[in-house]
């Protein structure tokens, strides 16, 4: 109904889909600033021994809620994009039998397939990316519950045994992102070029 309401607007299905792949792009490049903020500000804390422990524990949990709100906005956008797709490739197979001629048919399924193609790997790509935020979302949960429950000089000790593995988790979900991130303007610009 949204799309058909849209249609009469004369905004196409695939402009649509253009629009939710660069939302999610741009949600996953929010989300790898906010995961580098957050690890930053976990380092300051871990390597800032002189600073009263309370703040730590504010700054810390801070930096965690701040990457639940951007991991759920990854989510939405890729839901998004995974809803208008499917309405975008269900219409064109329906229109593919209202073709007389059947070598235009054959070009649009082959194209059809071929953006398909494109579309599986890129969402594929980006539910990696989705996947890897799940460990480091726990990691932190894990490191503010600690410091909640045992607000003392020992918990930031403990802390600094955590950091390397956590900035190793980050800096890998910081890679599979900007994968994510490439894959998804490749798949703009190639969508934008064969549809055209």
């Amino acid at each position: 109904m949204y799309y058909s309401a849209m249609e009469k607007l004369g905004i196409e299905k695939r402009e649509i889909l253009v629009d939710r792949v660069e939302d999610a792009r741009d949600a996953q490049t929010d989300a790898q600033e906010t995961f580098r903020s957050s690890l930053e500000r976990f380092q300051s804390v871990v390597e800032t021994p002189d600073t009263p422990l309370q703040e730590k524990y504010d700054t810390i949990r801070t930096a965690f809620e701040d990457s639940q709100d951007v991991a759920e906005e990854v989510r939405d956008r890729i839901d998004a994009v995974e809803d208008v797709s499917e309405a975008l490739f269900d219409e064109w197979e329906d229109e593919l039998e209202l073709y007389e001629s059947a070598s235009l048919r054959r070009n649009s399924e082959r194209q059809l397939q071929d953006t398909r193609s494109r579309y599986n790997t890129l969402i594929a790509r980006m539910h990696r990316a989705e996947a890897k935020m799940a460990p480091v979302l726990e990691a932190f949960e894990d490191q503010v519950l600690f410091l909640k429950h045992n607000l003392n000089a020992q918990a930031i000790g403990a802390l600094e045994q955590e950091l390397s593995q956590i900035r190793a988790d980050v800096d890998r979900l910081i890679q599979d992102m900007e994968d994510s991130i490439a894959e998804s303007e490749a798949f703009i610009e190639q969508f934008r070029t064969t549809n055209q």
